[in-house]
């Protein structure tokens, strides 16, 4: 992805309402005892589509205002999903994203890895947290949400940054044949 300030502009505006969505809106839903987790979702899709370096901050904004808002301990959702984007970044510049349900599957495994990190940390932290088989049904059911979350939620990202991905199956190279020196064009 190359980042310009316009793009910029983009992303932090779409982090933004990402967050207020959450407090507003999705932490307000209870579907089957739980509410969804936008965040680590659009965390995921921001890494898959700009990489370790745009995951990784993206992340660590978004961790770092949603504990400023929530007043949870400053810097654990924000330690938690700066690796989230870490993570779906380096996937992204390891392996192509070759299938449509890579994004979704990247997104609920993320999600269930933030989730489980974020509820270790409490432990470890101190906090009064009761430890039951309700925080393991949440988690799963969190990671479910994010599985159906992250196809729109990736295509809305996708089709906002557009003009700064870099698509290599795009890429065209060419090609010279000896003998009559024509030119002809392939698509990769």
């Amino acid at each position: 992805m190359i980042i310009t300030p316009k793009i910029a502009l983009r992303i932090g505006l779409f982090l933004l309402a990402g967050i207020l969505f959450q407090v507003s809106f999705f932490s307000k839903i209870e579907l089957l005892g739980t509410s969804p987790d936008i965040l680590a979702v659009i965390v995921v899709c921001l890494g898959l589509l700009g990489g370790s370096l745009a995951g990784a901050v993206g992340g660590f904004s978004v961790g770092l205002l949603i504990d400023c808002l929530m007043a949870e301990p400053l810097g654990a959702t924000a330690l938690i999903l700066l690796g989230v984007g870490y993570c779906a970044g380096l996937y992204r510049e390891r392996f192509d994203v070759t299938s449509a349900l890579i994004p979704p599957l990247l997104c609920m495994g993320m999600t269930f890895a933030a989730l489980l990190a974020f509820s270790a940390l409490q432990l470890m932290l101190g906090i009064d947290v009761g430890v039951s088989i309700v925080v393991a049904r949440d988690i799963i059911i969190k990671s479910i949400y994010a599985f159906f979350l992250g196809v729109p939620i990736y295509l809305l990202m996708r089709r906002i940054l557009r003009p700064a991905l870099i698509d290599h199956r795009e890429a065209r190279r060419r090609v010279r044949r000896r003998g009559r020196g024509r030119v002809r064009e392939l698509t990769a």
